[in-house]
């Protein structure tokens, strides 16, 4: 089952700290590799707390962790902080204002169990292969 929601990304004060002490230990995984929910589309979608959900937008998708939001109710509605797996989610179209945009996004979400989340540099060793395949398959 998949559930539809809009996505939201921002900064995080544990995201913050977490790229101080360096974007490839488990920590900024912990910190930027969530995806915070109200705890009801949670339950919709049989998922909890740290389980592994995969979210899906038009760009493509990534697998993160399942983290009940401190700050709801707010029904289908999904944030992932600022990171490798939020901005590949967030695509590159600035719609001619120099900035793509971090909020608002069409997506799906749906559990993923026994998917692994990346860490940072390896999801983007796999993303940046993913795109060369598909940049290279082009006539």
């Amino acid at each position: 089952m998949a559930l539809d929601v809009t996505l939201i990304t921002g900064r995080t004060i544990y995201q913050g700290e977490a790229i101080e002490t360096g974007k490839d230990l488990e920590l900024y995984t912990k910190a930027a590799g969530i995806c915070e929910f109200d705890p009801s589309d949670m339950a919709k979608l049989g998922v909890n707390e740290n389980d592994t959900v995969r979210v899906s937008t038009e760009r493509g998708a990534v697998s993160v962790r399942a983290v009940k939001s401190r700050q709801y109710p707010h029904e289908a509605i999904v944030f992932i902080p600022m990171g490798p797996w939020a901005n590949y989610l967030t695509g590159h179209d600035t719609n001619s204002t120099g900035m793509p945009s971090f909020k608002g996004i069409p997506a799906k979400v749906e559990a993923a169990r026994g998917e692994k989340v990346l860490g940072a540099r390896e999801l983007m060793r796999t993303l940046y292969a993913e795109q060369l395949k598909v940049k290279n398959a082009r006539p």
